[in-house]
């Protein structure tokens, strides 16, 4: 079965799973959303064997990538959450870090049918101060915050993920911008996600999907 879902694009810090978190309480467009965060789900990961686990974790402290020959743990992770929040075809899936570079996307193309990316944008000095600040509250005792890891990470971002906004962008998927701040909230994201939606929506109307208003 092939899932609704809304993609949050954005460097580590910028607000994703705060974003995420309000978004599955609130819901969007009048439908119910399920927050899948895959840095979380990592950090929570059971079932696996030893060595699966290993590995897990070694991708946690190394900021590192699933490539295509270990992606099928990642699809192991989210056929789980599936599962466990008995997700209907009526609901939104809000991905948060997955995909996270072109070839998962591709790998995802069956599995997932996105109608939107909220593409967050955080540079770099701003990443650093939300971080200090802990202005999401998400950021307790992440040891994956630690300034050489964040700099790898933002490297990473820029290389490999930020490109999924072109590529979501050729297919027809409207991409939505938020400028983030030091202090942005998820409630003022969602404000200016709603404005643009509404602006440009009539230009996304009579694509392959029945576009939410």
């Amino acid at each position: 079965m092939s899932h609704q879902a809304i993609l949050l694009i954005g460097p580590t810090g910028s607000g994703k799973s705060p974003l995420g978190q309000w978004l599955e309480r609130h819901g969007l467009w009048g439908r119910r959303c399920h927050h899948f965060d895959f840095g979380a789900q990592l950090r929570a990961a059971s079932g696996f064997n030893p060595e699966e686990m290993r590995f897990l974790q070694q991708v946690l402290q190394q900021g590192a990538l699933l490539e295509e020959d270990s992606f099928y743990l990642a699809l192991r992770i989210l056929d789980s959450f599936l599962q466990e929040r008995r997700v209907q075809p009526s609901d939104l899936l809000i991905m948060n870090g997955l995909p996270r570079h072109i070839a998962q996307a591709e790998a995802l193309a069956d599995q997932l049918q996105f109608v939107a990316v909220l593409h967050l944008l955080c540079d770099a000095e701003t990443v650093r101060e939300r971080l200090r600040r802990n202005t999401g509250g998400d950021r307790v005792a992440r040891q994956d915050d630690e300034p050489e890891l964040l700099e790898k990470k933002l490297q990473i971002f820029a290389e490999r993920t930020a490109p999924l906004v072109a590529y979501y962008r050729d297919r027809g998927v409207p991409v939505i911008r938020v400028e983030v701040a030091v202090q942005t909230q998820p409630a003022e994201m969602m404000a200016r996600f709603h404005q643009q939606w509404q602006t440009g929506g009539s230009s996304w109307q009579g694509k392959s999907l029945d576009w939410p208003r």
